[in-house]
């Protein structure tokens, strides 16, 4: 029980604040009070959190409120499976989904040749896919893993950059840099690279190649054409993975073009073998911040959207009236 509190009860106290039932503990006994219902779901949040302790994961704050979330959304899945399924581990930290669109994003993965990660920042849509490919070439799935994004500024602004060609893209993408060295020792990620087992490149280093036995993620994919999309995903060769990730509400493209990223989400559904994983602002694993900062921008935009369609509409109505 002492465990399952959490250290100085900070566990007890995210309980108390989610649930509407009353919680008592006395040694190894909680006792449960409040209205039927109340009573019925605090039950289940307990026993699921005892059941992650008996899993060996550590229960936390933030583990109780995603099993709170889960189950609160009438969801068949267990959350302690959820919470407990492991992907990768290093050095004593395991990487492993924390909610349950999350492992529904990993288990597409396992199952589909081709996966969309939507979804806005913070939702480990990226972090997850690196995470499967790391997974994937330890146990010999693949023989290389290739890390792309598009440079959306790689006309003047890159230009007048100093150095080389590989110091100035760089910058765009370093969080892949970042995310592998989480992952695995930095030593090992340097001879990998060094050996072409491990790829980091700009997206139009892929054009004109068919890619076989690797595990391919596009990371930012919003910002790539729809012509940089098809290009892309036609590279595709024989026992390779391809993990397309992107937030459609951050398109940096110059000139209103078109996201290439929402053109292919209306152009591929229902292809065998492809899957669109949508993650939203309750998959948000960083600051708690985090969510409800996508959350607000989300209403702003949504309240602009509904403004703009009004004043068409008014100017539409005016021009009828002449």
């Amino acid at each position: 029980m002492f465990t399952l509190l959490g250290t100085a009860d900070e566990n007890l106290r995210t309980l108390e604040t989610l649930l509407d039932a009353d919680l008592h503990v006395r040694g190894d006994i909680m006792t449960i009070s409040g209205k039927a219902g109340d009573v019925a779901l605090a039950e289940r949040v307990v026993e699921q959190l005892s059941d992650l302790q008996r899993r060996g994961q550590r229960v936390t704050p933030e583990s109780v409120r995603h099993t709170f979330s889960m189950l609160t959304e009438g969801l068949h899945e267990s959350p302690a499976e959820v919470l407990s399924l492991d992907i990768l581990s290093r050095r004593g930290k395991t990487i492993r989904p924390k909610t349950l669109n999350q492992k529904r994003y990993v288990d597409a993965i396992d199952e589909n040749t081709i996966v969309f990660g939507i979804g806005p920042a913070g939702t480990g849509k990226t972090y997850l896919a690196m995470a499967k490919a790391v997974q994937a070439l330890q146990i010999k799935e693949v023989t290389r893993i290739i890390l792309t994004r598009p440079a959306v500024e790689a006309g003047e602004r890159l230009g007048f950059l100093p150095g080389t060609l590989n110091e100035k893209i760089d910058p765009y993408l370093r969080p892949l840099y970042d995310a592998l060295n989480d992952m695995m020792d930095p030593e090992s990620v340097t001879k990998l690279m060094q050996a072409g087992v491990i790829e980091v490149a700009p997206l139009a280093f892929m054009r004109g190649r068919t890619i076989n036995d690797a595990f391919i993620i596009l990371d930012e994919a919003q910002n790539t054409t729809r012509e940089q999309m098809k290009m892309f995903l036609t590279r595709l060769g024989f026992n390779s993975k391809m993990i397309i990730t992107g937030d459609v509400t951050q398109i940096d493209l110059p000139g209103g073009a078109t996201s290439g990223l929402r053109a292919a989400a209306e152009i591929l559904p229902n292809i065998d073998g492809i899957h669109f994983s949508e993650l939203t602002s309750a998959d948000v694993v960083r600051h708690r911040l985090v969510s409800q900062i996508v959350d607000a921008y989300q209403r702003y935009e949504d309240g602009q959207d509904l403004g703009n369609r009004a004043q068409r509409r008014d100017a539409q109505q005016r021009r009828g009236r002449r």
